[in-house]
């Protein structure tokens, strides 16, 4: 399972869904569509400034949050973000590699 944070904002028609159903509807909705590809949720926040929505979820696979992104982010309700959380454990990792890469212009 990879972690994912997400942040969400509502937009428009989504604007008003929420006021409407309230707040742990729409969680309720999240754990159902993460359930429907295998993933779960860990923590989910509402917020106010640039983002309305953040939290994180374990999903399966890179396939799996893609599609989730693509169907939630085409209501036009909601626009997602995710990103790729990982452990210190795989920056660890990450640091014992020395990738072949020439900066530009050198």
């Amino acid at each position: 399972m990879t972690k994912y944070l997400f942040e969400a904002n509502y937009v428009g028609e989504g604007i008003s869904g929420l006021l409407r159903e309230g707040g742990s509807k729409r969680r309720e909705a999240v754990v159902t569509a993460l359930a429907s590809v295998g993933g779960s949720l860990e923590c989910f926040y509402y917020a106010f400034g640039e983002t309305d929505v953040v939290g994180v979820f374990d999903i399966p696979d890179q396939a799996s949050a893609a599609a989730l992104s693509l169907m939630i982010n085409s209501t036009g309700a909601v626009k997602l973000h995710l990103r790729p959380l990982m452990t210190v454990e795989d920056l660890d990792e990450a640091a014992t590699k020395s990738p072949a890469y020439r900066p530009p212009g050198r």
